[in-house]
């Protein structure tokens, strides 16, 4: 059994959604959930869903010895980002394969600060005819990372950031959890 660690800052609907695509997975299991946030509703949907939480702090990741440990101790084998907000640490990197999803084309629209409706607002503002969403490793720089899987879909002219956000998160739900399952069985495979 492959254990996952999701990471998450806010409501937490990719959460929801990874771990219900894994609940009767016979090789895949969500372990735990993780927020920095502490009243983020990505905990409450875990608990719902029978998935342990846990809030952490800046300093507990920073210094993220002891969570290391901890997930190594519970066998965690990958650690996926869920609308995370925080750049992962360098030791942190070095102790786990980390995935991301952000929701735009990388290397368009990526770095610090770039999440959300932030990206949203950004993509209409230029009028780019197409965005989409980015899975890709986590590396130590912000949206850097090796890609895993690109997905596109048009920019309306009369879209707004409302509009297009809606039609990502339907990409994200679509494609981030077989994304997940399918790099999990190819690095099995390696």
């Amino acid at each position: 059994m492959k254990n996952i660690a999701i990471f998450a800052s806010g409501a937490g609907s990719n959460a929801e959604n990874i771990i219900r695509y894994f609940q009767n997975h016979p090789n895949v299991r969500v372990d735990s959930v993780w927020s920095n946030k502490e009243d983020a509703y990505v905990l409450q949907r875990a608990r719902k869903l029978g998935v342990e939480s846990r809030y952490f702090t800046r300093e507990q990741f920073s210094g993220s010895g002891q969570m290391i440990t901890e997930l190594q101790h519970r066998k965690v084998e990958l650690v996926v980002l869920a609308g995370f907000l925080w750049l992962v640490p360098p030791e942190f990197v070095d102790a786990f394969t980390v995935i991301n999803i952000h929701p735009a084309l990388l290397p368009a629209y990526g770095g610090k600060g770039m999440y959300g409706s932030i990206v949203h607002d950004s993509v209409v503002r230029n009028q780019e005819k197409e965005s989409g969403i980015t899975i890709h490793l986590v590396n130590k720089e912000y949206d850097k990372g090796e890609h895993i899987l690109q997905v596109k879909c048009p920019v309306y002219p009369d879209d707004t950031s409302v509009t297009l956000a809606a039609r990502i998160h339907e990409l994200e739900y679509t494609y981030f959890p077989k994304a997940i399952e399918d790099f999990l069985n190819r690095s099995e495979s390696l």
